[in-house]
């Protein structure tokens, strides 16, 4: 006859360990929660220096402004040229545009590289890969001559048709690697079932690789709504900047400097990137933390 054992219960920790991993865990928090505040310093005075009066604006650290002043908002939105909604129109034309090229163009690219065999695959990768290491500086003068010639400077085009050629071997690289996770048996069961090449791309590895697609999204329209040496560039009309250029108009080294609408409009600018992230946050840690693993 026999009977069953019962089961094991874990035992919870003494009371002293329990005393200690408490406060182990308030002294963690406490040291993160003051690492967060002070790396948002830069952010919260630059808020506070938008609504302070102008003449306590660089005479104090404090947070906390004396008077509350929002007419450099207004000031700022409509003191230039032209209005500063233009600028936020430019960028958010160009980053997008600009984003979507890069998915498209670095996604057909990965595939052909991790999926298709060509002559001189490896070789071509391992160049890709070299052009990383290319300072951007080396390159600028002969895409400038390039594209003036082609009657493209002061025009948005030089900043968003590169991109449509794969031209950032960063994700690239990042694809490559996400792709090569996913099995290659898929691929196999769609070529028998008479799939191309291309349907495999856009019926069987695009809605796999969503979690890379939406890094590679996030970061491109992060990074090229935070350009300013590209549109310094290329662009010349006023009517044609960016919100990094329109926030430079502010800044007179000859004249008087407007630092109060500079302030205001820098935190308008982070909006869109802040809920472009917000939205996308999951995507981006999820292809992060999947990139480069066997599934």
């Amino acid at each position: 006859m026999t009977t069953d054992a019962a089961p094991l219960r874990a035992l919870p920790p003494p009371k002293p360990v329990r005393r200690r991993l408490a406060l182990q865990s308030v002294l963690i928090h406490a040291a993160l929660i003051a690492a967060s505040l002070l790396m948002l310093y830069p952010i919260l005075w630059m808020v506070s220096g938008s609504v302070r009066p102008a003449d306590e604006l660089f005479g104090t650290t404090s947070l906390i402004p004396s008077a509350v002043d929002v007419s450099s908002y207004v000031r700022g939105w409509t003191g230039l040229q032209v209005s500063f909604g233009r600028f936020f129109w430019n960028s958010l034309v160009i980053s997008v545009f600009a984003t979507l090229g890069n998915v498209v163009g670095c996604s057909l690219a990965a595939f052909a590289f991790a999926r298709l065999r060509f002559a001189g695959r490896d070789f071509w990768f391992a160049l890709m890969l070299g052009t990383l290491m290319l300072p951007y500086h080396v390159v600028l003068i002969p895409q400038y001559i390039m594209f003036l010639e082609m009657g493209w400077v002061n025009t948005a085009l030089p900043l968003i048709v590169p991109k449509y050629l794969a031209t950032d071997a960063f994700f690239i690289f990042l694809m490559v690697q996400f792709f090569r996770g996913i099995p290659r048996e898929l691929d196999e069961a769609a070529i028998m079932d008479g799939c191309s090449p291309w349907r495999i791309y856009w019926r069987i590895m695009l809605p796999l690789s969503l979690p890379v697609l939406a890094t590679a999204a996030i970061f491109s329209f992060i990074w090229t709504w935070d350009d300013f040496f590209g549109p310094l560039i290329y662009l010349n009309d006023i009517d044609t900047y960016t919100v990094q250029l329109g926030l430079r108009s502010f800044v007179d080294s000859t004249g008087a400097s407007d630092w109060s609408s500079l302030f205001a409009m820098s935190n308008l600018s982070l909006i869109p990137v802040f809920l472009f992230f917000l939205f996308f946050q999951r995507l981006l840690i999820e292809g992060i933390a999947t990139t480069g693993m066997k599934r």
